[in-house]
């Protein structure tokens, strides 16, 4: 019965990640999809954040803080799964800097990311700025099956990897 489920679960997720693929497909749809599936990258959030903090002021610096420190912890977390787990990415050309820098993609870190910014961000932000984050994130998720980085279920576990983190982080704060 397990085996069963498995079974088809990993099918679901097999035919899901090839039917979101465009990665081999020339196109503005393509282009759109390198560009939003960048747009996540660490170093890049990162920078801003920290721009943030150092130009920004009263809540907007503390925001740019809280998102350095939590994208920082965060990124330690899935790393350890990463590694733990050991799931190969898939196939592909696209993407070199990601697949020689980190080879394993479950779960997927810029997911995990997206989702990590856009909780807070609808809870605590400018209705405006919760918005643009709610249409980003899963745009950023689904590009990055999209461009043949990760596979359908190593996206759901990141982005719900970062919304439960994000919780809990507002538990605190």
């Amino acid at each position: 019965m397990k085996a069963d489920i498995r079974e088809k679960l990993q099918k679901i997720d097999a035919d899901t990640t090839r039917r979101l693929r465009i990665a081999e497909k020339p196109g503005v749809l393509r282009s759109l999809a390198a560009i939003l599936a960048h747009s996540g990258d660490s170093w890049f959030l990162l920078v801003g954040f920290a721009l943030l903090w150092g130009f920004g002021s009263g809540e907007w610096k503390w925001l740019g803080a809280v998102c350095v420190i939590s994208i920082l912890l965060l990124a330690v977390i899935v790393f350890i799964i990463k590694f733990s787990v050991r799931r190969k990415r898939p196939e592909g050309e696209w993407g070199q800097i990601y697949r020689q820098t980190d080879p394993h993609s479950f779960p997927s870190g810029h997911a995990a990311r997206a989702a990590l910014l856009c909780v807070p961000a609808i809870a605590l932000g400018p209705p405006w700025f919760g918005l643009i984050l709610l249409i980003w994130a899963p745009l950023v998720i689904l590009a990055r099956v999209a461009m043949g980085l990760h596979y359908f279920s190593d996206v759901i576990a990141g982005a719900i990897l970062g919304a439960v983190f994000a919780l809990l982080e507002l538990l605190i704060i």
